[in-house]
C-alpha cells in the first residue's frame, strides 16, 4: 500500500469521530518567508497536500491552509542580500522589513510570492493565510493571555519536557519594541492582567536600543516563543492533521513541548503528526538564509511539474531524499517516471501505477497519457546535435513514429534537457563535436589507431549508418584487434569530442554526418 493511502487510513480511524460529525478535517502547513525558499520545504507542502487530495479522494471533507510566517523576526541575513541596507532591520517581524524589490508589501512578501507560486505549479491548492494577521486582529489574544497566567506551568513544561530550565522572572513572550520596532531584544516581565513590562537589550547579533516601558500585550504588540506559538497554532486554527520535519519530533524536542502546552496550557488535543525526514541537495541540509542548495523555484524551472511531484512523493516520508542536479538525479527521475507509466497502463492494481496517477495534480489524473520516449539520456545528448531533427531520430531509436501525444512530451522533455545541460548536468553528460582533430587524439596508441582504422573502412563501405548495426560492427572490430574496450572507446571520443567519455557510441556515430565522420577518421590513421 502506497504511504499516502496508508497515513490516511490511519488518520480517518484516529479522526472518526471528527468525520462522523461531518466536520472538514484541517491540514496545516506552514513555512517562515525569511529568504528564497529551499525545495527542502516543498516536502512539507507535498505530503499534507497529498494527504488532502486523497482525503477529497475519498469524498472525505478536508481544508488545507498553509501559512505564511510573517511575524518571525528576522534573524539571520541571506547572502544574496546587501548587509548594509538590512542590517538594522535585524530582529523585526518580517513584515516589517522592506521589500528587496521596493515592490512587494513587505520582506516576507517578496519571498513568499515566489514560493506561492511554485506550490500552484505543483498543482496543490491550499488556503493561504499570514501569521501576522492573526496577530493584529486578535486571535492570538486568549493563548497569550493563557500563555502568560500560566507562566509557572509553561516554565515547568519546559524543565519537564525538555529539560530547558527558565529564570522564574521569564515570561513566554516578546513584546515589539515601541521605540525601535524589534522583537528579537525584548525581555518581558510583570504581566499585571493587561499590561507587561519590558525593557529592550543588546544582542550578539543585532542591537537593541535599551528601552523600557510598559504596553498591552494584545492586537499585534508582542508574540510567543515558537514553541508555545506553535501549540497556539493547532488550537487557533482547530488542526486536525500536521506533520513536520523529523528534528522537531524527537524525545524532548519542540512538537513534544508544543503538544505538551496544548494540551495542559490551551486544552487542546494536538493534531495528527507525519514526521518526515530531510530533503537534501548533494547530501546537505539546506538553509534560506545562508542560500545553500537550490530554491524552490530553481527546480521548479528545472523540471516539469509532474517530476517535483514524484520526486518529492515517491518515498516514504521517514525516507531521505538526496536530490544531486549535477548528478545522475534528473535523468534517472525521467527514466522512473516512464516505468510507472508502463506500470500504471498494464496493471492498475500494482502500487506504481497508484503513485504514477498521485504524481499528477488531480486536474489531470482523468487523462492520463503513455507516449513512447527514449532514455532522457539521450534526449539530452540529442539537444546537444543542432544538425539533427530530433522527432526523426527518436523514431529511429523507438522503431516507429511518434503519435502527437509523444510529439508533445517529446518536445517538453527537450525544452527540459536543454535547461539541465545549461545548469546542473555534469560534465559526463556533456559534449561539444570537435571541429579540428583535437590535439590529444594525435597521440593515440598504434593499436588505436589500427582499430579506428577498422572502423574507416566499415563507415565508407555502407551507404548509410545505423545505431544498432554500428553497436555490433565495434564489437568486432574489438575482438579482431584485441584492443582493450576502454581504450577503443576513449580513443572515438577522444577524437571527436576532445573528451574520454560520451554517448553510447553506436548511436552517436550513427547520428553524426557521414562525411564528417569519414573525415575525421581519415584524419586519425594518418
Amino acid at each position: 500500500m502506497f504511504w499516502a493511502d496508508r497515513i490516511v487510513g490511519d488518520i480517518l480511524e484516529k479522526k472518526k469521530d471528527i468525520v462522523a460529525q461531518g466536520k472538514p478535517l484541517v491540514i496545516r502547513d506552514e513555512k517562515t518567508a525569511s529568504g528564497r525558499v529551499h525545495v527542502g520545504s516543498l516536502r512539507g507542502v507535498a505530503i499534507h497536500g497529498l494527504v488532502a487530495e486523497v482525503l477529497k479522494e475519498k469524498n472525505i471533507p478536508a481544508t488545507y491552509l498553509f501559512e505564511i510566517n510573517d511575524f518571525d523576526p528576522m534573524d539571520g541575513l541571506p547572502v544574496y542580500l546587501d548587509e548594509a541596507t538590512f542590517a538594522p532591520h535585524m530582529g523585526k517581524p518580517l513584515c516589517e522589513v522592506p521589500s528587496p524589490d521596493g515592490k512587494a508589501a513587505n520582506f516576507a512578501e517578496y519571498f513568499a510570492q515566489e514560493f506561492i507560486g511554485v506550490i500552484e505549479e505543483l498543482g496543490f491548492h491550499p488556503e493561504y493565510y499570514r501569521s501576522s494577521e492573526l496577530y493584529k486582529n486578535g486571535s492570538y489574544n486568549e493563548a497569550i493571555r493563557l500563555a502568560l497566567t500560566h507562566a509557572d506551568h509553561v516554565r515547568e513544561i519546559y524543565k519537564r519536557v525538555s529539560g530547558s530550565v527558565k529564570k522564574d522572572t521569564w515570561l513566554p513572550l516578546n513584546v515589539i519594541c515601541e521605540n525601535c520596532g524589534k522583537v528579537s531584544t525584548t525581555v518581558a516581565s510583570d504581566f499585571d492582567g493587561e499590561t507587561v513590562a519590558y525593557t529592550c537589550y543588546d544582542l550578539e547579533w543585532t542591537k537593541g536600543c535599551r528601552h523600557s516601558g510598559r504596553v498591552s500585550p494584545f492586537d499585534g504588540r508582542a508574540k510567543l516563543p515558537w514553541k508555545i506559538e506553535w501549540a497556539a497554532k493547532f488550537k487557533i486554527k482547530g488542526v486536525d492533521v500536521e506533520g513536520g520535519g523529523k528534528d522537531h519530533s524527537t524525545k524532548g524536542g519542540s512538537r513534544e513541548v508544543a503538544e505538551t502546552i496544548s494540551r495542559e496550557v490551551f486544552g487542546f488535543e494536538p493534531p495528527y503528526n507525519i514526521p518526515y525526514e530531510f530533503f537534501q541537495v548533494g547530501g546537505k541540509k539546506m538553509s534560506s538564509s545562508k542560500g545553500k542548495g537550490s530554491s524552490s523555484r530553481d527546480i521548479a524551472d528545472l523540471l516539469p511539474p509532474e517530476i517535483v511531484r514524484l520526486l518529492l512523493l515517491q518515498k516514504e516520508p521517514n525516507r531521505v531524499i538526496d536530490f544531486i542536479p549535477d548528478g545522475d538525479t534528473v535523468p534517472i527521475l525521467f527514466d522512473g517516471y516512464d516505468r510507472l507509466a508502463d506500470i500504471y497502463f498494464t496493471n492498475k492494481d500494482d502500487d506504481g501505477a497508484r503513485v504514477f496517477s498521485l504524481i499528477h495534480a488531480p486536474a489531470f489524473r482523468g487523462a492520463l497519457t503513455h507516449p513512447s520516449m527514449p532514455r532522457f539520456s539521450q534526449i539530452a545528448y540529442l539537444v546537444q546535435m543542432p544538425h539533427l531533427n530530433i522527432e526523426n531520430e527518436v523514431e529511429k531509436i523507438l522503431g516507429k513514429p511518434l503519435d502527437e501525444e509523444s510529439k508533445k512530451e517529446l518536445e517538453k522533455r527537450a525544452r527540459y534537457a536543454k535547461i539541465w545541460i545549461s545548469t546542473y548536468a555534469p560534465d559526463d553528460y556533456k559534449f561539444e563535436i570537435q571541429k579540428e582533430l583535437p590535439e590529444v587524439a594525435t597521440h593515440l596508441s598504434d593499436i588505436q589507431k589500427q582499430a579506428i582504422g577498422e572502423l574507416l573502412a566499415y563507415v565508407q563501405s555502407v551507404p548509410a549508418l545505423d545505431g544498432q548495426e554500428l553497436h555490433t560492427k565495434l564489437h568486432d572490430i574489438k575482438e579482431k584487434t584485441a584492443i582493450n574496450p576502454q581504450e577503443f572507446f576513449r580513443a572515438l571520443y577522444l577524437s571527436i569530442l576532445g573528451k574520454d567519455s560520451g554517448p553510447k557510441a553506436g548511436w552517436f556515430l550513427s547520428v553524426l554526418d557521414k562525411t564528417f565522420l569519414e573525415k575525421r577518421l581519415h584524419e586519425v590513421v594518418q
